[in-house]
């Protein structure tokens, strides 16, 4: 079924639309609507939008200047995050922001190693180096929990540095993964067919080991101690929840997501009374695709039994959190056609009748915010369910609609809407040959 939009909501779009023009004021009606938030969500209607990731960019600069922010927390892995982390607060293991990008090397790479997330994390350095002695320092950390393997490294390495013989137990403790080669999704697949294969318990044991000689790893260092225990925990608690959800994998789509999203924000309150343990009044701003950070409620998923971290966040933290979405037509997009592929410059077809894209393009401003929270005007003008648009790492046009597209009542969904028209592709920073021609033109060979 097709929900149209009407002339006057449009208009009311039209008149409520903040144009981004690339002044230093654009976002400062977001900013008014933040107010003193302590949680922040950015969305991406895809993966791979240079636009999209140099706006959040911005935004989140603002919160850490001017709002005090110390948390970015991305869609990614907790230890290809933590590299990141170390650098920007001063590591010495890095010399560059390209090195301490290195770990992101599984697909899709070019969600973090492109131009635009170079950038920030240069800019976070440099911010972090020139702050004052003893001020709390900006972090980056991944929510996300698909580093089986790699966790299960870091957890072994700190044990390593602090206790060689709990080291010892930890391996004989993960051993029980050795036989599938690093290879979660076979582990999942046999796991969860022969009970007597599952690991779950060695994980589960070597986390609660952790924890309960806690208080003697934290004797040692003080606040670096801390930190490092805490990072270990929490690979630990990466570890624990990948086995399940490579074991749920194989019993349908909503006990993946809903796990892999409960164990982001599970991350992310962690994290938080982490920081307020070590005396700091964090604020977090949270990088996701719209998908994972628009209020399930209010969109198909809700009524597939999915949950996200936009509702979670909401739930818990009520007023305390503001959910922002992002929306293009038409332009390009760094994406793959299958599973594992390889970076393509893609072609965004425009948005379909009877979508958000599509009543946006016809407001007729080319970059637009939208404040929606506490107006009533554009609360009504986008209560009605619409299509939206969802591309994730890969993109299927020829199988746009039932690909890429859902229902959602955007007033509901985000409290703040940014919308560009037209967009191009975010640049990997390993650029192939499939990137670097793009897709031809749909008047090729007209065009030539």
């Amino acid at each position: 079924m097709i929900f149209r939009t009407t002339h006057s909501e449009t208009e009311v779009i039209h008149h409520k639309a903040h144009p981004l023009t690339g002044a230093a004021a654009d976002y400062d009606p977001l900013l008014e609507l933040i107010g003193n938030a302590r949680y922040v969500l950015l969305g991406e209607a895809t993966h791979g939008t240079h636009e999209f990731y140099k706006a959040r960019a911005e935004i989140t600069k603002r919160l850490i200047q001017e709002r005090g922010f110390s948390v970015i927390a991305w869609e990614a892995d907790w230890p290809d995050a933590l590299r990141v982390n170390r650098y920007i607060r001063g590591g010495r293991r890095d010399q560059s922001a390209l090195e301490a990008l290195s770990d992101f090397e599984r697909f899709p790479v070019w969600m973090w190693r492109n131009a635009d997330v170079l950038d920030l994390v240069g800019w976070l350095r440099t911010y972090n180096d020139r702050l004052a002695a003893g001020k709390p320092k900006v972090g980056v950390y991944g929510l996300d929990l698909y580093s089986l393997y790699h966790s299960i490294e870091a957890v072994l390495g700190y044990l390593d540095k602090v206790d060689s013989k709990a080291a010892d137990e930890a391996r004989k403790r993960y051993g029980c993964l050795e036989d599938f080669g690093e290879d979660p999704q076979t582990y999942g697949l046999l796991a969860s067919r022969d009970r007597s294969l599952s690991c779950e318990d060695e994980v589960v044991q070597q986390l609660v080991e952790l924890q309960r000689r806690a208080t003697e790893f934290l004797s040692r260092d003080g606040r670096i101690a801390a930190d490092e225990l805490f990072f270990a925990e929490q690979n630990a608690r990466v570890a624990q929840s990948a086995e399940r959800y490579y074991r749920a994998m194989y019993r349908g789509r909503p006990n993946t997501w809903n796990l892999r999203d409960t164990h982001m924000v599970e991350t992310l309150d962690q994290l938080m009374s982490h920081l307020q343990g070590q005396g700091e009044r964090p604020k977090a701003v949270i990088w996701a695709h719209n998908s994972h950070l628009g209020d399930a409620r209010a969109t198909d998923m809700g009524q597939r039994g999915e949950l996200n971290v936009g509702q979670l966040v909401r739930e818990r933290h009520g007023r305390d959190a503001v959910l922002v979405g992002f929306s293009t037509y038409i332009g390009t997009v760094t994406a793959a056609s299958d599973w594992g592929g390889v970076a393509e410059r893609k072609r965004v077809r425009p948005g379909m009748e009877g979508s958000v894209e599509e009543l946006f393009h016809d407001v007729e401003i080319p970059k637009f915010l939208l404040t929606i929270k506490s107006n009533r005007s554009l609360t009504r003008a986008l209560q009605s369910p619409l299509l939206e648009r969802a591309i994730g790492v890969i993109y299927r046009p020829e199988t746009e609609r039932w690909s890429h597209y859902f229902h959602a009542r955007l007033s509901e969904q985000f409290d703040a809407v940014i919308h560009f028209d037209e967009s191009r592709a975010v640049e990997p920073l390993e650029r192939t040959s499939e990137w670097e021609t793009g897709e031809l033109p749909e008047t090729y060979p007209s065009a030539l």
